[in-house]
């Protein structure tokens, strides 16, 4: 079999394309993104925050504007969750977060929803209305509870 520059040249080029879309689809799925330095960083705190993890989306109205920078006990021993969006992001002080399940996979993110005061958020502000993940296991447990006969 003789050797033929072209066909050689096809493979490599072919190979390489594989490797490059390998590579696109692994950092797409491990959720790498970036928000860039020196965004706005707010902090929220839930009760749940279900399998909230750090480099989740935040997002308003289903537009992604920031990550969840990382995720801690407070001294209240409640989840405090560190967000930072876009530094030119204007959001009221009245606005709230709460945690909602993304697509089918059960990814968890933060979806702000802006309120209507004057007054906005500044950096390294809190958010004072918060509302935590649904835990399906609660809600289940309840109804187990609730569904029993009475006993009068």
């Amino acid at each position: 079999m003789q050797a033929s520059p072209v066909r050689d040249l096809i493979v490599g080029v072919f190979v390489a394309c594989g490797l490059a879309t390998i590579a696109y689809l692994s950092i797409q799925v491990g959720g790498v993104s970036y928000v860039g330095n020196g965004g706005l960083v707010l902090y929220a705190t839930f009760d749940e925050i279900g399998g909230l993890k750090a480099r989740a989306p935040v997002s308003i109205a289903g537009v992604t504007v920031g990550q969840v920078q990382s995720i801690e006990l407070d001294e209240l021993l409640r989840a405090k969750v560190t967000i930072e969006v876009d530094a030119d992001l204007e959001l009221p002080i009245d606005s709230s977060a709460g945690i909602r399940t993304q697509g089918l996979l059960g990814d968890q993110l933060i979806a702000l929803e802006p309120g209507a005061e004057d007054q906005l958020l500044q950096n390294g502000e809190e958010f004072e209305f918060t509302e935590s993940a649904l835990s399906i296991e609660r809600l289940i447990g309840r109804f187990v509870q609730n569904s029993g006969i009475d006993s009068e």
